[in-house]
Formats: C-alpha cells, sequence, structure tokens
C-alpha cells in the first residue's frame, strides 16, 4: 500500500493505492501518516476524442495509455458490437462485425480488466452527395444522407437505438453539399429529443462559425478553414467545444488551426485531445504529435491533462503513472505508463 497524488480530470487529490484481487486499486482516502509514497503521479488512461476504430487495429487500445475513444463515423451495428465486445460483453468475432482486428477470446474477467471504454456517434449523417458519401475509405453502412425532416428522423433514431451518444453531422462545402440551416438545425432538435449532442465536420469558409450558431455543441476539428475573428472566437467558446485534431494538418491549415486554438484556450475554451486517428499512419495510442501541437498552442501543465480527459483513476480498469515533473501538473502525459504492482513495493 503507498500514499499517492492523482489527477480526478479536474485536479489534483491524494489517495491511497494498493495491489488488491490481483489488480491495482486507488482509492479516495486521506493516507495515514508515514505511509510510503510512490513516487510520481496516477492518471486513469486518456481519451481520444476522434477515431475512426474500424480504420485501424483496435485490438492495439488495450496495450495503449488511451482510456477512452469517441468513434466519430462508422458502421453503428459494428461499433455497437465492438463497444459491447470491448466492455466485457459477449464478443463478437471478425466475421460478424466486419472490423479490423482479431476478436479477443480471453475471459471476461480479463477482457474487463484491459478494456478501453467505446463511445460512438453511429454514421456520418451528411447531405444527399456530401462528404465522405463518395469516400472509398468510408466503410460500408457508415453514411447516411438526409434529404428531408423525416430520413433526418429515422437517420436520429436509428443512432440513438444503435447506441450513440453523440450524433456526427457533416458540413464540409468544399467537397460536396451541405445542409442547409432549416435542415441542420432539424438534425439539432432531433439529437436534443434523445438528449445527445451534435458534433459537426465543419470546413469551407464560414464553416465553423454557421454549425455553432445552428446549434452543434462541438466541432470534430478545430477550425483550420480561415482565421476566426476574435468576437467569433468569443462566441465559440460559449457555445461550444473543439476537438484538436491539430496532428493531421501541415501548411497553412495548421498555422490557422493553432492560431484559433491558441486564442480558444486563452480565452477560456474547452479544448479536447483528438486524432483523427485512421486518417493516415498514427499510433493507436496517445500521438506525441497531437500532444506537441496543443502546447504549441499554448496548453501546458493541467490544462493539457484536461484535454486529454483521462478516466476517473477510482473507477478504471487500469490505472497510468506519470512522472513526477515539477510539480504534479506538470508530470509529461507522454512519459506514462501502466502502474503495476512492482511499482507498490515498499
Amino acid at each position: 500500500m503507498r500514499a499517492a497524488t492523482f489527477f480526478d480530470g479536474i485536479g489534483w487529490r491524494e489517495g491511497v493505492v494498493e495491489f488488491v484481487d490481483g489488480r491495482v486499486r486507488l482509492r479516495d482516502e486521506r493516507p495515514a501518516p508515514g505511509l510510503p509514497r510512490i513516487e510520481g503521479v496516477i492518471t486513469g488512461g486518456f481519451t481520444d476524442h476522434h477515431v475512426h476504430l474500424q480504420l485501424v487495429e483496435h485490438g492495439l487500445l488495450a496495450g495503449s495509455r488511451l482510456g477512452r475513444v469517441v468513434d466519430l463515423g462508422g458502421n453503428p451495428e459494428v461499433l455497437r458490437r465492438l463497444a459491447v465486445h470491448n466492455s466485457g460483453g459477449t464478443p463478437s468475432d471478425r466475421s460478424a462485425t466486419g472490423e479490423s482486428g482479431t476478436a479477443d477470446t480471453h475471459a471476461p474477467e480479463k477482457r474487463t480488466r484491459q478494456a478501453v471504454e467505446i463511445h460512438f456517434a453511429g454514421a456520418f449523417l451528411t447531405a444527399p452527395g456530401g462528404y465522405p458519401s463518395d469516400r472509398d475509405w468510408a466503410p460500408d453502412g457508415s453514411v447516411r444522407e438526409i434529404a428531408d425532416g423525416d430520413s433526418a428522423a429515422a437517420a436520429v433514431t436509428e443512432m440513438a437505438d444503435a447506441g450513440a451518444m453523440f450524433f456526427k453531422v457533416t458540413s464540409n462545402s468544399t467537397a460536396g453539399p451541405v445542409f442547409a440551416d432549416d435542415l441542420f438545425r432539424t438534425i439539432v432538435l432531433l439529437a436534443a429529443d434523445h438528449g445527445l449532442p451534435v458534433v459537426a465536420h465543419a470546413e469551407g469558409a464560414g464553416e465553423a462559425q454557421r454549425v455553432v450558431r445552428l446549434g452543434a455543441a462541438r466541432l470534430a476539428h478545430a477550425p483550420f478553414t480561415e482565421r476566426l475573428e476574435d468576437d467569433e472566437i468569443t462566441r465559440q467558446v460559449a457555445s461550444a467545444s473543439w476537438i484538436s485534431t491539430l496532428a493531421i494538418h501541415d501548411g497553412p491549415e495548421r498555422t490557422i488551426a493553432i492560431d484559433n486554438v491558441r486564442r480558444f484556450h486563452a480565452a477560456g475554451g474547452t479544448l479536447l485531445y483528438g486524432t483523427d486517428l485512421g486518417n493516415g499512419p498514427m499510433p493507436v495510442d496517445l500521438n506525441p504529435l497531437e500532444v506537441a501541437a496543443l502546447r504549441e498552442a499554448g496548453l501546458d501543465d493541467a490544462a493539457l491533462l484536461r484535454a486529454l480527459a483521462p478516466v476517473d483513476p477510482l473507477d478504471a480498469a487500469s490505472v497510468l503513472l506519470l512522472l513526477p515533473g515539477r510539480s504534479p501538473a506538470s508530470a509529461d502525459p507522454l512519459d506514462a505508463r501502466p502502474l503495476t504492482p512492482a511499482d507498490l513495493k515498499v
């Protein structure tokens, strides 16, 4: 048993960590005086708020530093089965789900210990002929083309029934048609009837501004098409959160995105770490390039950890140990590794 400092997603707290029933467990209680202290700080696995699990070897998640992922576009039935399987439910084999990777045939107890939380939006909701309906990379069954309020209601109900926790709406005017204001607003209202937010892919002049004005609660990518005016940044801070995905860009788009994020963060906006995992080669893990880009945009120490949104270590199937920095908040998430029983030896 050791005394430990841990990050609860907002700030730093004191607790006790021990090895019980074959696993490391953290308890939220004040350590007894004189109890040996573990060197370093503890957190739950980090969250990648923008992934596409059907485009990567998602089996690698179990060995990563990610404790939660949010899939923002895929076949809803495949994602539903994958989420159930990964949480320790009934496993499904590859032929049944159609996803890449090999089904885990281990005992439910072992699967639960290794589980990474999977949240998902289900299919991309787009205008007829809109992005990404014409993309070869879009998995079968991953796009719903919506022409009117009736088809919007049907798609939203389908995603909600599959277990979606978000709705992904695309508004990419550089790649095809986008929803008119009224239909976009209708989708937002239908989503609200289910108590779920809309996450929008906004690309093209004025699209990031428009979708937030119409009710999108989150942008799937920090705005990268154009530099937002300061008054627009202020409006966005009050209305929406942004998922970073900075490292997928280069050249002028990267410069624009980092500048927007820097000002959004400085104004008090909510930034969420996300990589668009599946969009080109990148680790199925914490991405050093994305972390570096967030630091370049002004997020550091506790702000960076909040963007990484770690799973509550009191409830996590496994926890991470971060080596100490100048202070607990300055511990580098890229140095994180799983906390093991060996770390608890006195």
